[in-house]
């Protein structure tokens, strides 16, 4: 009997690709306002280390066990990176050749921010070397997404249609979160003001 299919009945299951346990594992988050904080909570919840990159440091968040890290470290550490930061000149781009090869081997990366964080032609060869063993991105550079754009094709990629904000629940928050910023601008109480 073939060694793979005799293991697989003594465990109940089979598979033929690798599993990964995340507990243990470091989770590196760049970019933690709210959204990537929370990410960080989940991640703890699971077992993972968390570090962060931001240019905003909340020592509250410290308290919480959370560490902010440069850039470097970030990518030298962390078996998981997520991207929860705004697209700046000095993110644009930040997942790329130069950065990728600072990665563990094996290290996977989650996008659900802005599709220009990424270099998507270097993170699709990362994806078919192996030096990179996933990503999962709900934004792409150029949106619909284009049938030249490379990480249509690209090895262990998960491609979603820009829907994190489409839950019911996630909707609703977003127009009451409209309707509060429009009565304090109206009252002259500007609030969620992002341009100081």
């Amino acid at each position: 009997m073939d060694e793979g299919i005799s293991r697989s009945l003594i465990t109940g299951c089979f598979w033929d690709y690798p599993l990964v346990e995340l507990s243990g594992k470091t989770m590196g988050i760049i970019g933690f306002g709210r959204i990537g904080h929370r990410t960080g909570e989940i991640a703890q919840a699971l077992g993972m280390h968390v570090i962060a990159c931001d240019s905003f440091h909340n020592s509250a968040f410290e308290k919480e066990g959370f560490q902010y890290v440069p850039y470097d470290q970030l990518f030298a550490q962390s078996d998981v990176i997520a991207l929860h930061c705004p697209l700046f000149p000095e993110t644009k781009g930040i997942i790329n050749k130069s950065n990728i090869a600072k990665m563990k081997d094996g290290v996977m990366i989650i996008n659900n921010s802005r599709g220009l964080l990424i270099n998507e032609e270097d993170l699709s060869q990362a994806l078919a070397s192996g030096k990179v063993a996933g990503a999962t991105v709900d934004v792409v550079s150029t949106e619909p997404i284009t049938k030249e754009n490379p990480l249509l094709g690209a090895k262990n990629c998960i491609i979603t249609p820009h829907i994190s904000w489409a839950p019911k629940e996630s909707r609703a928050r977003i127009m009451e979160a409209s309707v509060e910023n429009l009565k304090a601008f109206a009252d002259g109480n500007p609030i969620n003001v992002v341009n100081r």
